[in-house]
């Protein structure tokens, strides 16, 4: 299998460019990860996927990747003008509990999202309260370089020393109002940003650290300049994040890296991902009132599903969210499962049996378009070709979906046909139980919907839905 070269769309330069990793053979990605005060949406999990299905595709293209995601736990303002309350603090306030637990909470329920979708683990997973040291480090240095001044509540970068600050998001410095940045008093510009935050000497923080400016926080954005360089280096090849963070968030990291490191680029590529439109949908019971992973469970949808709905549409474009599209995409899925099971066990697992001259085509047809900026949808329609053309013998089709799930993450290789017997048409019993779980989720009685899931679970039994309705199927 060889991966053609790979192009990505850089939004830097606005452009589809080449991609030249700094160092032969190896990658580094950065990915904005979470502010764990409250669960993460299906909208910051898209922009969680797209960095994934990169990494999966290097990865196959044979380069060592260094995968770094980070946490935010602390110094993420409610506003982007650096004002109002710390996510984590207001959080932890509201809960009675400290900020550590709010944090070690979220994360874990982050992690075990991405573990749902399908995700591979990251390589380095820093928290910024962990490294307080290096972010004080680099707001020295933009201080020593006179690109930074003190004001009451803070350390705040001055733009105006960093000429080149609009380019990255094409911004009209004069507009700023429209970015919803508004003056804070002493700022010398509505863009100018806050590197370190003071305590306000009338309270003490649930997180405050000492710095040569006094007690306070980090500022949001050096978080990730000080996280990304220490684990990648002053120059790395790929930053991913969602189309949010353009206009601010990733417009200082670029300011502040570029000055206190001097190097130009900081990152050769920018990847971005735009919005899940959840058309001001909010269905879900028990997280928040958010659409969530815990969401699609609920509603009887295994979350691979979500997984296989957002390969159905570029990541540089708008994808429409529903349940009944998730659903949708669940029933393609388990059709492709079922072929790949099927000749999986006809060939005993082997993936070298194929004929090259029926299966290569279909090779370069799929990592051709994954090497083109990453077109899942067109790739995605590869697989459904290959899971239905009857030229393909049993031997080809493992071998190319086996091959495609080095990047697809669906878990070929131990999945069970999702075709097999339904344990709850067999056991009158479980049949009873399936029956009064759908009563109550039509109730809204979502406690003993969970209930009973969690008994059958107890006896390994998962609930999968199907066009059909929900059925108990044993776990293998």
């Amino acid at each position: 299998m060889s991966v053609p070269a790979i192009h990505l769309y850089d939004t830097r330069r606005r452009a589809v460019v080449p991609f030249e990793p700094l160092v032969e053979g190896k990658a580094g990605i950065y990915t904005c990860g979470p502010t764990v005060y409250a669960p993460q949406t299906l909208g910051n999990m898209r922009s969680q996927f797209t960095p994934d299905v990169l990494r999966r595709l290097l990865i196959a293209a044979g380069y060592e990747v260094t995968f770094v995601t980070n946490i935010t736990d602390v110094g993420h303002l409610v506003s982007d003008a650096d004002e109002g309350d710390d996510k984590m603090e207001k959080s932890a306030r509201a809960q009675g509990i400290s900020a550590a637990d709010v944090a070690a909470h979220w994360t874990e329920q982050w992690a075990t999202d991405r573990r749902r979708l399908g995700m591979l683990e990251p390589d380095v997973r820093p928290a910024a309260s962990e490294h307080i040291a290096e972010q004080i480090a680099m707001v020295q240095a933009l201080e020593a370089q006179g690109r930074t001044y003190l004001i009451d509540d803070g350390v705040y970068f001055d733009v105006s020393t960093f000429p080149a600050y609009a380019d990255f998001a094409h911004l009209n410095l004069d507009e700023l109002e429209a970015t919803g940045r508004v003056e804070t008093a002493g700022k010398r510009h509505p863009a100018d940003f806050a590197l370190w935050k003071l305590s306000p000497p009338d309270s003490t923080r649930l997180q405050e650290w000492d710095s040569p400016w006094g007690v306070g926080f980090p500022g949001w954005h050096i978080e990730c300049s000080a996280m990304a360089t220490k684990y990648l280096g002053e120059r790395f090849d790929i930053h991913t994040g969602g189309v949010d963070h353009i206009r601010v968030h990733h417009t200082n990291e670029v300011a502040q890296s570029e000055c206190s490191l001097d190097v130009h680029p900081w990152v050769s590529i920018w990847v971005h991902t735009e919005f899940l439109d959840l058309k001001g949908r909010k269905i879900s019971k028990s997280a928040g009132d958010v659409l969530v992973v815990d969401t699609l469970v609920e509603e009887g949808i295994d979350p691979l599903a979500f997984r296989y709905f957002l390969f159905q549409a570029h990541y540089r474009s708008q994808q429409e969210f529903s349940i009944e599209g998730v659903r949708s995409a669940g029933t393609a899925l388990r059709r492709i499962v079922h072929h790949a099971v099927a000749a999986r066990d006809a060939v005993d697992g082997a993936v070298n049996q194929d004929d090259p001259a029926r299966t290569q085509p279909y090779r370069d047809e799929f990592w051709g378009h994954l090497a083109d900026d990453l077109n899942t949808p067109r790739a995605l329609a590869v697989v459904a070709t290959v899971a239905r053309d009857a030229q393909l013998s049993a031997a080809d089709r493992w071998s190319l979906l086996a091959d495609f799930d080095q990047v697809l993450g669906f878990g070929l290789a131990d999945a069970t046909d999702p075709e097999a017997a339904d344990d709850s048409a067999a056991d009158p019993r479980i049949a009873a139980l399936l029956a009064e779980r759908t009563a109550a989720r039509a109730a809204k009685d979502w406690a003993e919907a969970d209930r009973i899931r969690d008994v059958l679970a107890a006896e390994g039994l998962e609930i999968v839905d199907t066009p059909d309705g929900p059925v108990a199927r044993r776990r293998t």
